[in-house]
């Protein structure tokens, strides 16, 4: 097995403008192994800093997503959560559990049918959401800096024909709900 070290040239955060991104050749029936690592070295880092703060705290990406929508969704109802999750009751009901009994989030029932449950971030629950959102704002500030003009178009393009066909309607629904 070979080993495999990496050394930094620059400081964590920092860019090295003189290494230009590695790119597959088209066209010759290779899997684009460049974009496929470059995404998961990007998953990586971009979810690196979050996790240190939420080692603080004890915890973990499934805490960081919920947080995360609930913030955003004040009222989302536990089963929106699960679809827009898409992981079991199960898996959501321990890390639910956890940040509703360490007060970052809040249950209550619906208005109307009071077995529905709506979620909402405590006032330290939003602090929370808003120190990792900062965290992950200042890395994609960086990256989109040494794009072109258009790069966050292009960007953003990427991401959305990344998320399979027959969900994308309802995550352009989500995030334009968002920014309302």
């Amino acid at each position: 097995m070979a080993d495999i070290n990496f050394k930094t040239s620059t400081e964590k955060g920092g860019r090295d403008r003189n290494v230009d991104p590695p790119r597959t050749v088209q066209g010759t029936g290779e899997p684009p192994y460049d974009l496929i690592e470059l995404l998961f070295f990007a998953y990586r880092d971009f979810t690196s800093d979050p996790d240190e703060v939420l080692a603080e705290y004890g915890f973990g990406r499934a805490h960081h997503r919920v947080l995360h929508f609930v913030n955003r969704n004040p009222g989302l109802r536990v089963t929106d959560l699960l679809a827009i999750l898409k992981i079991t009751k199960q898996s959501l009901g321990r890390v639910l559990k956890q940040l509703v009994d360490e007060d970052f989030i809040v249950q209550e029932p619906g208005p109307v049918d009071r077995r529905e449950r709506l979620l909402y971030a405590t006032e330290k629950g939003a602090a929370l959401a808003m120190r990792l959102t900062d965290l992950q704002t200042k890395r994609i500030s960086r990256a989109l800096a040494g794009l072109p003009d258009d790069g966050q178009e292009i960007a953003r393009r990427f991401l959305y024909e990344m998320i399979d066909p027959d969900q994308r309607r309802d995550v352009v629904r989500l995030i334009e709900r968002d920014k309302g």
